[in-house]
């Protein structure tokens, strides 16, 4: 089958993307812009490590090495798994490095003829004999670009690196006024280790953000510096956060990952009878979340330092924005090398950082680290040449990517996005999606009328407003990953359920190795 794919991304999900079209017979050509593979694991903190266990991060056809002993890898052993993965399913010589993709166009089909399809590609085919993608390529060393036609287009551009998100400031209140440096996380975490210590060591360091990035790099400046240069964390709101995946010894799977706790919550697109249950056990939820909260209070000052959310933990679940605390890090806030700041805004001054509404002194710092995320969404949007298919990607400001089973655009022909939703592990959602993707590209299955398509994703985004509220932040499919699952399982023909019994079924955790063989 002569098909010719490309991958735009080779971190996990575009080297698991290449694996399975290869198992079709297909073509693919990965474009990679960096030298290496890995994603975010090629360029990460020194004290970075998984924030779910290594039994939820793998591939389902490639175990851990027994090497590898502890629950939690770091983020060196996370990225010799991932290229040991390459290696072994042979997937290097497929890979472009250092081209970086500037735009893609689709030919054959006018705008007006697109608007007219009540079809996905306007057959319901994944492939025509007389319409293509234009991939444009910039090798980022010689900076000659080239043009690739192609088949199908498949996005792993990642949603946590590239583009970074730096906050607007007032004129004269930002960066500029500043007599120090600012940097973004993602500049920091490309520094070596050596490096990155000598930057940071003996500096009065500010850090903005309350997520994983964050609290790492607070705990390496508190570990650098002392509290002779205590490090200043500036929060915009208290969220929840854990120490392990136990509260109270239970296992948070056991609260949370099997079919039981998705009973607690309405699911898109389910029927009658699910919907009573989800209203009648919605007490459970409420008992599920409290029970996790509990634990937290006991095992972190919380309330000593301010930090006790108003939200509930499930809130935060469901918005996939529960970043696990490094070791030891509210030892830290203890001793005082740690600094928690909250800072609903904040600007810049000659001396360092003034909270905005505050009257008390500016923050004195040499360096201001922003953690503040990146512009996934933005990157999807800027990859098209089309402004029309923008604009279809972009969705709008108070809705999620309108993706059908968080892969395919209803109106844009020929083209698939990996890797995009968050969720609690990367490597399981985009193993299945790809999975699913593959059986599509195979013919195994066809995708419904596009109307039908786009009503289907409203109902996911109207999930996720629903239980997320204000921490609403598009595509987290970490409380409904195993409903998700059954949505694939049943377009690919395979049983959704995958345990051997029905006390099993609605109690046992699900993993990887549940969807290792159809």
């Amino acid at each position: 089958m002569d098909k010719k794919i490309a991958i735009i991304g080779a971190g996990v999900s575009g080297l698991i993307a290449c694996k399975y079209t290869l198992s079709k017979g297909f073509h693919p050509i990965v474009f990679e812009a960096e030298s290496s593979i890995g994603g975010v694991w090629s360029k990460t903190l020194k004290s970075t490590k998984l924030q779910t266990s290594k039994g939820s991060y793998r591939f389902s056809d490639f175990p851990w090495p027994s090497s590898v002993t502890e629950d939690y890898p770091n983020h060196r052993q996370v990225y010799d798994y991932i290229q040991a993965y390459a290696r072994h399913f042979d997937l290097l010589k497929h890979i472009n490095f250092n081209n970086k993709v500037v735009g893609i166009e689709y030919e054959g089909a006018s705008e007006a003829e697109m608007q007219s399809w009540s079809l996905w590609s306007g057959t319901g085919e994944p492939f025509s004999s007389t319409r293509k993608w234009k991939v444009h390529v910039q090798d980022t060393n010689t900076l000659s670009t080239e043009i690739y036609e192609v088949d199908f287009v498949i996005l792993c551009l990642g949603r946590f690196s590239g583009l970074p998100n730096i906050p607007e400031f007032p004129p004269n209140k930002g960066p500029e006024a500043f007599h120090g440096k600012v940097i973004h996380s993602m500049e920091y975490a490309a520094m070596d280790d050596e490096s990155a210590a000598q930057f940071i060591e003996g500096k009065k360091v500010t850090v903005v953000g309350f997520q994983k990035s964050a609290l790492d790099i607070a705990n390496e400046c508190a570990a650098a510096s002392g509290v002779e240069n205590p490090c200043t964390v500036l929060y915009r709101t208290e969220c929840w956060t854990t120490l392990d995946s136990f509260a109270w010894g239970v296992h948070m799977k056991n609260l949370y990952g099997n079919r039981f706790s998705e009973l607690l919550v309405h699911k898109p697109g389910e029927g009658l009878l699910l919907s009573l249950l989800a209203t009648m056990l919605s007490p459970v939820r409420w008992c599920f979340s409290k029970f996790v909260e509990s634990d937290l209070r006991r095992r972190l000052p919380l309330a000593k330092f301010g930090m006790v959310p108003n939200q509930s933990f499930f809130e935060n679940k469901n918005s996939c924005l529960i970043p696990t605390l490094p070791e030891k890090f509210y030892d830290k806030v203890e001793e005082g090398s740690i600094r928690l700041k909250k800072a609903p805004s904040f600007s810049f001054c000659k001396e360092g950082v003034v909270i905005d509404g505050n009257e008390a002194a500016p923050i004195e710092t040499d360096l201001v680290i922003l953690a503040t995320g990146f512009r996934g969404d933005k990157k999807l949007k800027d990859i098209f040449l089309s402004q029309t298919f923008q604009d279809c990607i972009s969705g709008t400001p108070k809705a999620a990517v309108p993706l059908y089973r968080d892969c395919i655009h209803p109106r844009i022909p020929q083209l698939a996005v990996i890797g995009f939703a968050d969720s609690g592990s990367k490597v399981f959602t985009s193993e299945i999606k790809c999975r699913w993707l593959v059986e599509l590209l195979d013919g195994k299955f066809k995708l419904p009328r596009i109307k039908e398509m786009e009503k289907d994703a409203e109902k996911w985004d109207a999930y996720w407003k629903q239980y997320s509220g204000r921490y609403y932040r598009k595509s987290c499919l970490l409380s409904t990953n195993i409903w998700y699952n059954d949505q694939l399982c049943k377009d690919m023909g395979w049983n959704p359920n995958r345990k051997k019994g029905f006390f099993a079924e609605l109690f046992e955790p699900y993993g990887p190795m549940d969807y290792a063989a159809p």
